[in-house]
């Protein structure tokens, strides 16, 4: 079931965040910040319910047939900053099916994952400021999007601004299997808006 619309209560996004900005605050120009997550939550009749995500361990440093990929696939696809050991996010299959698992017993589902772009242009080593990213997804974010077929990709954007951090969220569709150097397809975003009441 694919859909256009995500719903969401911020909330569901609070531990994603508060992830993204200690990677962000600690990172440095050789040592990219990371962050990755599963997003759980439930498919509707017309939209897809994010409710919350599950954290897994990474492998793309220490397991030998992902370092292989990036090697013989990743790097000389996408470029050599590829080969910084920080650039990526593979998730430890064990942890995924944990996590699938867990999710399946609350009565929720896998819809997609979520991960961090920093503001690079500013906080990047120098030769590579040129590379300006955002909420937006990148030649290999499309890569990855499409290999893993999930309908839901979404990618959060952090930025410091006059001393003070903040964000913004894409969310996205694969691109096609039969186009794999298509463009994703941008889906929207709906965020629940507070129960007030106005006198």
């Amino acid at each position: 079931m694919s859909s256009d619309v995500v719903l969401m209560d911020p909330e569901a996004l609070s531990g994603f965040l508060a992830d993204a900005i200690r990677e962000y605050t600690a990172c440095t120009p050789e040592l990219p910040p990371r962050s990755w997550a599963v997003l759980l939550g439930r498919f509707t009749d017309d939209a897809m319910h994010v409710e919350r995500v599950g954290f897994a361990a990474n492998i793309r440093e220490t397991d030998d047939s992902v370092l292989q990929e990036f090697d013989a696939t990743i790097i000389p696809r996408f470029g050599a900053c590829y080969a910084n050991g920080r650039r990526g996010f593979w998730c430890e299959p064990h942890e995924l099916l944990r996590i699938t698992t867990e999710a399946e017993a609350e009565g929720l589902e896998v819809l997609g994952s979520i991960h961090l772009h920093p503001d690079w242009h500013r906080i990047g080593p120098p030769h590579e400021r040129g590379l300006r990213v955002s909420q937006e997804p990148t030649p290999m974010d499309r890569h990855l999007f499409q290999g893993s077929g999930w309908p839901l990709n979404m990618i959060l954007y952090l930025e410091r601004r006059e001393g003070r951090l903040y964000h913004s969220l894409g969310a996205w569709a694969p691109p096609s299997d039969t186009e794999p150097d298509a463009s994703c397809r941008a889906l929207a975003i709906r965020l629940r808006t507070p129960a007030t009441v106005v006198e």
